[in-house]
């Protein structure tokens, strides 16, 4: 069984996102979206939220599971049995960070493979700080997330 990983801050989830898990949940066997807790990072979203958001979000995706992790990705992948990191990639200019971050990846545990996927060109613009910036300013993300983000974001930016 590939068990395979797509990790990230999600905050918030996007249709962007959505649309590499659901490709991976074609190709690979499971897959684990982890929710990375950094607690430098000022989010929006609890952790909690997050993981709870994209739950719902990925609820059709039978072989999909949501989880968090703290700590280095490899670790997390030794102790789930996952052998496969899903990076998506928007542009180029994503390339190379993320080919730095994959090989010092493969350095820690050769056993581990990393994918990278090429979002569809309609989100290739689209990250959760556009999303939370449109947001800030009320207008309409119904095009870049699922419905029950745009809720929790109006909730969240009302409070």
């Amino acid at each position: 069984m590939t068990i395979a990983v797509c990790s990230g801050s999600f905050d918030p989830v996007t249709y962007g996102h959505l649309d590499i898990i659901a490709r991976s949940s074609k190709v690979f066997d499971k897959v684990i979206v982890a929710v990375l807790i950094n607690s430098k990072k000022n989010s929006m979203f609890s952790v909690e939220e997050r993981v709870e958001l994209l739950r719902q979000a990925t609820a059709d995706m039978d072989n999909v599971e949501i989880d968090s992790f703290n700590g280095l990705l490899i670790n997390y992948m030794n102790e789930r049995g996952a052998n496969v990191i899903i990076r998506g990639l928007r542009a180029v200019s994503d390339f190379e960070y993320e080919m730095q971050v994959a090989s010092i990846n493969k350095k820690l545990d050769e056993k581990i493979e990393t994918f990278f996927m090429m979002t569809n060109n309609q989100y290739s613009y689209l990250s959760s700080s556009i999303v939370k910036e449109v947001a800030k300013y009320n207008a309409s993300v119904a095009d870049l997330v699922p419905p029950v983000v745009e809720q929790a974001l109006k909730k969240k930016l009302s409070e």
